[in-house]
């Protein structure tokens, strides 16, 4: 089981490309929390507030009020505090569940779910991106969600620039685990340099964070290293809505 995930993330990058150019005036940045634990409110939101920030939460329904690697998630409150304070609200699943586990009926029921969840909390707000839980992704999950969504955002590395897979774009993990292993700097310079889209995932915020979230330092030090590379800072459907307008319809 494990060879063949492995065989269907691998194709779900090279196979079925929905082909977007990236070419923004002026690199763009954009910061986003999965899940999410109600610490990427709590301690994140004062944070993005602070700088004048609006980021992006890939919600589950399912998970509201619940626990999620022994943390608390996010509650309505907190959902209906982020939604007026600007920020954008997309979509996780239902259950954050990988659409590896899932059947294409099964992915499709709970996009359905979730998008009436949000929808019921939130005066029938639409949510228009997407990403993968667990950053899973299949040839046919990508359909699915293209058919729904304006993009979706994957787990690969890498700066979006030139020819992009909307089904599937390049972001970097704001995680304990794997930030020793980035050069922010450089990364944000490039974006800058070259007019590219830098994408950045979180989950969890605090100063002991799990090794899928990120300390209110680090959450900090990227934002001022995203403003001093000279980078626009904007929640991932309204940078993709200035990169692609026509595709983000």
């Amino acid at each position: 089981m494990q060879l063949i995930d492995q065989m269907r993330r691998r194709a779900a990058r090279y196979v079925d490309i929905d082909a977007v150019e990236v070419a923004p005036a002026r690199g763009v940045f954009s910061l986003s929390f999965d899940d999410f634990p109600e610490s990427a409110w709590t301690e994140a939101g004062p944070i993005l507030s602070d700088h004048g920030v609006r980021a992006t939460y890939y919600v589950c329904g399912g998970l509201e009020s619940g626990f999620n690697l022994d943390l608390p998630q996010f509650t309505t409150r907190h959902l209906e505090a982020l939604a007026e304070a600007g920020h954008e609200v997309g979509c996780h699943t239902f259950g954050h569940t990988s659409v590896l586990r899932m059947s294409a009926a099964e992915l499709e029921d709970s996009l359905d779910t979730n998008a009436r969840w949000v929808a019921e909390r939130l005066d029938g707000r639409r949510m228009t991106t997407f990403a993968y839980p667990y950053g899973d992704a299949s040839i046919g999950a990508k359909r699915a969600v293209r058919a729904r969504f304006a993009l979706g955002r994957g787990v690969r590395d890498g700066i979006s620039r030139g020819r992009e897979d909307r089904g599937l774009i390049k972001s970097i993990g704001l995680e304990s685990r794997r930030l020793p292993g980035y050069d922010l700097d450089a990364l944000m310079a490039e974006t800058a340099r070259i007019g590219g889209w830098l994408n950045a995932y979180g989950h969890d915020v605090s100063d002991r964070p799990t090794p899928y979230g990120c300390r209110p330092q680090d959450l900090d030090r990227v934002i001022r290293l995203a403003k001093a590379a000279g980078l626009d800072i904007l929640p991932v459907a309204e940078a993709f809505g200035r990169i692609a307008p026509q595709a983000s319809q």
